[in-house]
């Protein structure tokens, strides 16, 4: 990790028993800010885990959101209509990354 990143705001979803989704805001040593969105994986074999992410900056953050909703509306009016997607909003709430969960490794020991 950047030593010149500082991380000002992150939230993590569990979604499902092997799947966490953490959302982090950074600030740059320029003191700028964007957002980087991790998918982190359990590895099928159970030894580490496999890390995705995305980096999200300013300019395209009204963008991003309205292609992620065209992207659902989609799929729950068109393509899905009848799935009852209320039933999974229930498993876990929305957690601070700081919560001390020792379940899973912090993002520096995460293996690629």
């Amino acid at each position: 990790m950047d030593k010149n990143i500082e991380i000002v705001y992150s939230n993590k979803m569990r979604a499902g028993r092997k799947r966490t989704y953490f959302f982090d805001v950074k600030k740059t040593k320029g003191s700028d800010f964007y957002i980087s969105i991790s998918e982190s994986t359990r590895k099928l074999n159970g030894e580490g885990y496999d890390k995705h992410m995305i980096f999200l900056y300013k300019e395209d953050f009204n963008r991003f959101v309205e292609c992620l909703q065209q992207a659902v509306n989609e799929v729950k009016t068109n393509l899905l209509p009848d799935f009852d997607y209320d039933a999974f909003t229930h498993r876990e709430p929305l957690q601070d990354r700081t919560d001390g969960d020792s379940d899973l490794p912090d993002e520096n020991s995460m293996s690629w």
